[in-house]
């Protein structure tokens, strides 16, 4: 390229899947990028992947000026399936009802499905994402597919058909893991073989009725008129027989492989990712390609997202389910490194999202890229997926005025244990510069979490209360000199730099050179089992935060409390 030709713009997943959302929907139209979840519980970090794929495609789209939608539908008219751990076994008795009509067990909310849905709202929200919410509860009950519904009946037949064709195709690939297996145990993909009533004509009946009397699905169908579309069951639930007016009453639903296609051609939608248990043959998308043709309409493009995982979460309590949430992992990571780990990698692509040590080198790494960002020069993929991350096209979301690395944030919180006051207060004194506690938020709260919820006890930092007299009492002369230099020197103002060079020095000045002489061997060896002296006699262990901040933290008068002989 000439030093005067255009940079080119990088191109990512992103922009791939917005090329295909435009063609698909024409160029100048509205494009409609759509996303489902059904609200059974908690919506874990591997669903949130179904939101945020389609967040950045639509976003995308904003930044170029396409006028684009990102159209959610909550499937809170989903039957309620099994009663997770940790909930009343009495809730046993919901199962087959609509989520929406299911109790919220917590007393919070006025269904199960709100329960489920409200911190979601609240995560995506905090993470920029803005979306048009659609509930099929609402839908179905206002009677807005009726016709849908009336055109899947006819045409069963066909319907039936298609299904059959793809029943023996290949099914998904095993899981790779328990945690992908219990995440696949809710899925939809493969749903809809169950016979739903009897005889040839009604065994798999593409409707199914929630029972007028209890609220269950638990219905078989007996008859159906075609003329005057009644539509006859009974519930093996309570034995209740009654009929339904598929034209004039709204008292059920589509079953999955026929609902999700129909509202494909029923909302235009030109855009929809999905598990990659959705896209193998016979599965949902594969046969939605062909059902939504009855409709009318045509399959979105699509992009088949892989699994997400978690680790580091021995400390972590959800709601229920004992699965991670946007809202948990909002604890201690900020939203825009939340929305990173989702749009750095291609959606086909399988990660972790680590919650122990790998924070701190995940946050290490997020404010390098940041610096790289800051370079016109330096524009490649890791940059563009900088820029979706800090924030959607109406502008970046919020971060700290004074960037403080969150491994220091992190030590000092875990030495003092005390107040944000207190932790601004020591962070100011090694070395960066603050006129407020707010200018450290909010990755000052983020630190204080991670480091209260998911570092283990065994590797947490406590201060010794009193000086250990023993050890102080065994000292060798050499170690009873390097503790007399060290408190000779320590400056009663603690300050980053100060302290460092009187740490590193004290071994020099043993050994008769100058504090800022380079180190020899044998005083780089004598540095080694001085830090190891300091903390042992510091915080009881034999490594720990950097020593220069940890001092700092606890101050001149405790710090020679703690190392001065009785």
């Amino acid at each position: 390229m000439s030093a005067g030709a255009a940079r080119q713009e990088p191109v990512d997943w992103v922009t791939r899947a917005a090329d295909e959302a435009v063609r698909h929907a024409g160029e100048g139209n509205l494009v409609t990028c759509a996303s489902g979840a059904s609200p059974s519980g908690p919506v874990h970090l591997g669903n949130l992947r179904e939101f945020l794929t389609v967040h950045f495609v639509a976003d995308q789209l904003r930044r170029r000026g396409v006028p684009v939608r990102h159209l959610h539908s909550w499937d809170d008219y989903d039957r309620f399936r099994k009663v997770p751990a940790g909930v009343d076994p009495s809730w046993a008795e919901h199962i087959g009802r609509p989520l929406s009509a299911v109790p919220d067990p917590w007393e919070c909310h006025e269904s199960w499905a709100e329960h489920f849905k409200a911190p979601l709202i609240e995560a995506l929200a905090e993470m920029g994402v803005e979306m048009e919410e659609v509930s099929q509860t609402q839908m179905y009950r206002a009677g807005t597919y009726r016709e849908q519904i009336l055109l899947a009946v006819r045409r069963r037949g066909e319907i039936e058909a298609i299904l059959d064709r793809y029943r023996t195709k290949a099914k998904a690939p095993e899981p790779t893991s328990e945690q992908e297996a219990e995440s696949l145990e809710e899925s939809v993909a493969e749903a809809d073989d169950a016979p739903t009533g009897a005889g040839d004509d009604l065994a798999r009946f593409p409707f199914k009725p929630y029972c007028r009397d209890c609220g269950r699905d638990t219905t078989t169908i007996t008859a159906y008129d075609e003329e005057s579309t009644d539509l006859a069951y009974t519930c093996t639930a309570c034995t209740f027989s009654g009929v339904t007016n598929l034209a004039t009453q709204d008292e059920g639903k589509l079953v999955w492989k026929a609902d999700w296609p129909m509202r494909w051609a029923f909302e235009s939608v030109d855009f929809e990712p999905g598990g990659a248990d959705h896209a193998t043959p016979g599965s949902s998308y594969t046969v939605g390609k062909d059902v939504v043709k009855l409709f009318g309409g045509r399959a979105p493009s699509f992009v088949a997202y892989g699994f997400v995982g978690f680790a580091g979460m021995q400390k972590m309590s959800s709601s229920a389910g004992g699965v991670p949430t946007a809202s948990d992992a909002l604890r201690v990571l900020e939203a825009p490194i939340l929305r990173w780990l989702y749009v750095r990698r291609a959606p086909k692509q399988t990660f972790n999202i680590d919650f122990g040590p790998e924070v701190v080198r995940l946050y290490d790494e997020w404010d390098a890229l940041g610096r790289k960002a800051a370079d016109p020069a330096k524009r490649d993929a890791a940059v563009l997926a900088h820029d979706r991350a800090i924030g959607p096209a109406s502008g970046p979301l919020p971060t700290s005025r004074v960037v403080v690395p969150f491994r220091t944030l992190s030590s000092v919180a875990d030495v003092t244990a005390g107040s944000a006051e207190l932790i601004s207060a020591v962070i100011g004194q090694v070395g960066f510069a603050h006129d407020s506690v707010a200018d450290l938020e909010p990755r000052l709260t983020k630190a204080m979490q991670w480091t209260a919820e998911f570092v283990p006890a065994e590797d947490r930092t406590i201060v010794r209360s009193a000086p250990d007299t023993q050890r102080l009492a065994a000292l060798t002369e050499r170690e009873a000199r390097w503790l007399e230099l060290l408190r000779e020197h320590l400056p009663e103002e603690l300050e980053l730099d100060s302290v460092t060079t009187v740490v590193y020095g004290v071994p020099k000045l043993a050994h008769g050179l100058a504090v800022d002489a380079a180190p020899t061997d044998e005083v780089k060896a004598d540095q080694k089992e001085f830090f190891k002296l300091l903390y042992n006699l510091l915080v009881d262990k034999d490594r720990g935060p950097r020593l220069p901040t940890l001092i700092v933290a606890l101050g001149s008068d405790q710090v020679r409390t703690l190392l001065t002989p009785a």
